[in-house]
């Protein structure tokens, strides 16, 4: 339903991350908590409200350099536990 320039990743069926192609600058959609979801919103300003999607349960993250490769893993790691368990797509260091 997101057309060919968006990239959806999913786990059991389910979404858990949209990569657009069609944008100048890096940006994907995360599942989020949320209490969370406002937390981060409110403390980050790359974090929006998930474009196109159910805006409580959905961030948008702008990859603009202001928050370090690591916090990005978490909060991807963290969409597809919410969506698919305890189990991460990677280790993160």
């Amino acid at each position: 339903p997101f057309g060919p320039d968006v990239i959806v990743f999913k786990v059991s069926g389910k979404i858990f991350l949209l990569l657009p192609l069609d944008t100048e600058q890096l940006q994907f959609n995360v599942k989020c908590n949320p209490d969370l979801a406002l937390e981060l919103r409110e403390q980050y300003p790359c974090v929006l409200p998930g474009y196109h999607m159910n805006k409580k349960h959905w961030n948008t993250i702008i990859a603009d350099g202001s928050v370090p490769v690591k916090q990005l893993q978490e909060w991807i790691d963290h969409s597809y536990e919410l969506v698919a368990g305890k189990k991460k797509l990677y280790k993160t260091k």
